[in-house]
């Protein structure tokens, strides 16, 4: 994570955040606005612009040199994005890191009320039916919370990083 000074800092916060898969908690409103199919979910389509569009926010960690680093682990197949468009036009997203059978979320943006909540929503589905076991947000902001999204023990973090990262699960297909 870069900070103000532009160094960058590596972080393992205690408590660590996750969203627990089978705890994901969808609210009735949004899963109306799922249902009616408002937005097209794509995957990797425009991994560049999402981070792009992550970044552009007034309170962003993220910063040319971290830009290009997720840009190479995008190239090297580690890094995704789930996005959120309606017509051509990209309206929300987030991107993050896959590992074994755990997704590290890193960040995410919306143009259009509720993008970034249904891409959120589509990453859980995702996840969940390619076996993976540990979605990790880092740190619970009051907006997670309310998908479930809870704070562990970094112990309990490390034992469960350690199960998961050993699953061979695939975020797309070869």
């Amino acid at each position: 994570m870069a900070i103000p000074d532009g160094e960058i800092h590596w972080f393992s916060p205690d408590p660590r955040g996750i969203l627990p898969l089978a705890g994901f908690h969808l609210p009735r409103r949004l899963a109306r606005v799922v249902c009616q199919g408002r937005f097209k979910i794509r995957i990797n389509c425009d991994f560049d612009r999402v981070i792009q569009l992550c970044a552009d926010s007034k309170d962003t960690w993220i910063d040319d040199i971290i830009l290009e680093s997720y840009r190479a682990l995008h190239r090297s197949g580690f890094a995704h994005s789930v996005e959120t468009w309606q017509g051509n036009r990209l309206v929300g997203g987030l991107y993050g890191v896959s590992l074994g059978g755990v997704f590290f979320g890193e960040s995410m943006f919306y143009r259009v009320r509720d993008a970034s909540k249904v891409a959120l929503h589509a990453l859980v589905t995702r996840l969940s039916s390619r076996g993976y076991g540990l979605l990790d947000v880092q740190w619970v902001t009051p907006h997670l919370r309310g998908f479930g999204a809870c704070e562990i023990p970094r112990k309990q973090y490390l034992q469960l990083l350690e199960n998961n990262i050993r699953l061979n699960c695939r975020f797309v297909e070869l």
